[in-house]
């Protein structure tokens, strides 16, 4: 397993900074969305997968809201060794070290990661990405892309979220056990949308241009998680052509 690990690793570091390495800007806090026509129509496909789809399964499920719960736990634990990796490439030791704790504490005392025992004793929870490790050594966010089935994105992230399958060591175990947890992060949207269905329906059917909110609402929750702030005078109006002059 380590011999095909380090390669993959490797590999899609240099995929991923070549996907970006492109991105750089003079004003990070602008939208770029060259792609927008093509990104309109993917929108258009994963709104209809969301209402013929998702949003069916995730009414289904919001009844029983405990077993949600336990598998938005477990899967958030699915996800502690990639954040340790991305927290030790991005020389973030302490935050590594606290997700080391935390994912120790959920798998041991939390059922393998079943109940959040750890954020009860107030542990940090530290979530990252290669998206941010990417962030963290230079690497601009690049365009606005809007990804089939997964939705929002950057050139950056996207390269991040490639990058992520190839270092998560859960992802280098035995095919029944990624089948299993590939179920459970699945299981884990569908009852993330559920919890947030009053949002995520105000922003996909109720917004007057759902496209141009959707790209509004995850660029800035994205800097913001990023440090990345504007002032007033960079207000960026969700329905504003980017290009116009």
């Amino acid at each position: 397993m380590t011999r095909k690990f380090v390669p993959s690793v490797l590999l899609c570091c240099l995929v991923g900074a070549g996907f970006c390495g492109c991105s750089r800007t003079v004003d990070p806090m602008a939208t770029r969305d060259p792609l927008e026509p093509f990104n309109r129509q993917v929108h258009a496909f994963n709104r209809s997968v969301d209402e013929f789809v998702l949003r069916p399964m995730a009414v289904s499920a919001k009844g029983n809201g405990e077993l949600a719960e336990r598998i938005s736990d477990f899967s958030a634990n699915l996800g502690k060794p990639a954040d340790i990796v991305n927290n030790v490439l991005q020389l973030r030791l302490v935050k590594a070290g606290e997700n080391v704790l935390r994912f120790g504490m959920n798998t041991v005392f939390g059922v393998g990661g079943l109940f959040d025992v750890a954020t009860a004793a107030g542990m940090p929870e530290n979530d990252t990405d290669f998206g941010e490790t990417l962030h963290v050594w230079g690497f601009g966010e690049g365009a606005y892309l809007e990804v089939p089935f997964i939705g929002p994105s950057t050139t950056r992230d996207l390269a991040g979220s490639l990058v992520d399958l190839a270092i998560d060591p859960l992802n280098h175990l035995n095919r029944d056990q990624v089948r299993g947890a590939t179920v459970a992060r699945l299981a884990s949207r569908i009852g993330d949308r559920g919890r947030y269905s009053e949002l995520v329906d105000s922003v996909l059917y109720e917004s007057a241009d759902s496209y141009a909110q959707a790209r509004l609402l995850y660029l800035q929750n994205r800097r913001y998680k990023l440090g990345q702030t504007a002032d007033e005078g960079n207000f960026v109006d969700p329905y504003e052509d980017p290009y116009a002059e």
